[in-house]
């Protein structure tokens, strides 16, 4: 029976058996029998990282450590609220961080703990904002009709765990945004997330 740690971009976190292409950190949130309980983070660091990194072996959910959280993308990840991990993947902690400095008018490299504490109050908030649908970069997701879509290259594409299927043009219209405005802003600078090969099917 699979666990209940498959991430969707709204936010919710389901039992799943299909395997996604990353994992995420929020703290403990499983107790002794392995079984999520009712919180949904225990600190500010949420991350995206490699499903392998230096060959290190886990088991899922074991006593006083991290619950592992699966998504079937960066793209998911993101919208869920995660940012790249800056130890198994530097590199694109560096160039989400390297879009950050505009998205935000910054005049430095920011620090991972001060992209948490604005991506914080974004990720957790109950109340999802609208734009309008083609002002949204590739790589946002949008909720039509309870349904969790991905813009991308100028399409909507359908999300499952399996992947993505069901392409709609863009609406003419304002939209649910799922990605937390913070991200969107990085992602228009120019941040490209990983996306699901199915997407491009």
């Amino acid at each position: 029976m699979p666990f209940q740690n498959r991430v969707t971009p709204h936010g919710e976190i389901e039992f799943s058996s299909a395997r996604g292409l990353f994992m995420g950190n929020r703290g403990i949130l499983h107790d002794g029998a392995q079984r999520l309980g009712r919180a949904r983070w225990r600190h500010k660091n949420w991350v995206c990282c490699l499903l392998e990194f230096k060959g290190r072996k886990q088991t899922i959910n074991p006593p006083s450590h991290y619950t592992q959280l699966f998504f079937l993308d960066e793209a998911v990840a993101l919208a869920a609220g995660h940012r790249p991990c800056g130890e198994c993947r530097r590199l694109d902690h560096r160039r989400f961080a390297f879009a950050w400095q505009p998205a935000f008018a910054c005049d430095r490299p920011v620090l991972a703990k001060e992209m948490d504490a604005v991506l914080h109050p974004a990720r957790t908030a109950k109340e999802r904002p609208t734009r309008h649908a083609r002002s949204l970069p590739d790589g946002s997701f949008v909720d039509v009709e309870g349904q969790a879509f991905l813009i991308w290259k100028g399409g909507l594409h359908r999300w499952s765990h399996e992947g993505y299927s069901e392409r709609r043009e863009l609406p003419d219209d304002e939209v649910r945004v799922l990605t937390p405005l913070p991200i969107v802003r990085v992602l228009s600078a120019g941040y490209q997330p990983v996306v699901h090969a199915s997407a491009d099917t």
